[in-house]
């Protein structure tokens, strides 16, 4: 059973902890609001203003599931406060663990503060959970994909499109790349994982990822400098550095250009063009 006052007053407490920095926005010179605006909180949460106000006012429908995993993330809780914000929302908390969506607030910290470079936090299985702006000026929208098709490994042989940001001769690696961490995460993660899964599906659909399975490659790791073919700009050669969280196997991707390079001057291009350029 929901609990509006007490979620009532988590969220106010919550939303007013938050200063506009820990989010990646700006103070501006005129803040009077402790904290949050609730609209900042809203846009955050991917939700009306109204909506959010009215839970704040002890009003409202009872929240859905995903609503309240949006509010989570959006004010950047814990573990601990996003399962206490399910309970007092008459919701049983989401499982922890390496299939969990949540990011921690630390990780989301730091890619508020990458709004000039391409960066996107990632599941141990590739799915996208966050992107940088630039970052989705770089590879699209990679948010926006549901079911298997959420894991990169699974697009990379099901879906030609997928292909089409890389060099060519970068794709034998990174065909042998996904089938590899994929064998390494069954193992880890056991026969009734998610990745398990992932592979019986790939198993039946792909001849490529049947062929490549039955190599048995362990170890094959990224490139630290992957190269991009941006329908816009061109190739591009960025160092990827990789900013592990093991507690919920999150990986924060962030890809950057050497200065003086053409690289970096097409990066800089980018930014400008912005993420309209890639559907």
């Amino acid at each position: 059973m929901i609990d509006r006052s007490g979620l009532a007053e988590f969220l106010r407490s919550r939303r007013e902890a938050l200063q506009p920095e820990d989010v990646g926005l700006p103070r501006g010179q005129r803040r009077r609001t402790n904290g949050l605006r609730r609209e900042e909180v809203a846009s955050l949460c991917h939700m009306s203003a109204d909506y959010y106000s009215r839970l704040e006012r002890e009003r409202g429908p009872q929240p859905s599931y995903r609503m309240l995993a949006s509010i989570a993330q959006g004010l950047h809780l814990s573990l601990d406060e996003r399962d206490h914000l399910f309970r007092l929302a008459g919701h049983n908390p989401p499982p922890r663990g390496s299939s969990a969506d949540h990011i921690s607030p630390g990780l989301l910290r730091v890619l508020d503060r990458l709004d000039d470079t391409p960066a996107q936090i990632n599941t141990e299985l590739g799915e996208t959970l966050r992107q940088s702006p630039l970052g989705v000026a770089l590879t699209g929208d990679t948010t926006r994909f549901t079911g298997p098709a959420r894991c990169a490994g699974y697009r990379w042989f099901t879906d030609p499109a997928a292909r089409q940001l890389y060099a060519p001769e970068e794709h034998a690696f990174l065909t042998r790349m996904y089938a590899s961490g994929l064998r390494e995460l069954v193992t880890l993660r056991g026969p009734g994982s998610r990745a398990a899964q992932l592979t019986e599906l790939l198993l039946a659909r792909s001849e490529e990822f049947r062929r490549v399975w039955e190599d048995h490659e362990i170890g094959i790791r990224p490139h630290e400098v992957k190269r991009f073919v941006h329908p816009e700009v061109g190739e591009l050669e960025l160092n990827c550095q990789r900013l592990v969280d093991p507690g919920q196997a999150h990986v924060l991707m962030v890809y950057t250009a050497v200065p003086g390079t053409e690289s970096y001057e097409k990066l800089q291009m980018l930014s400008v063009i912005g993420p309209q350029t890639l559907r």
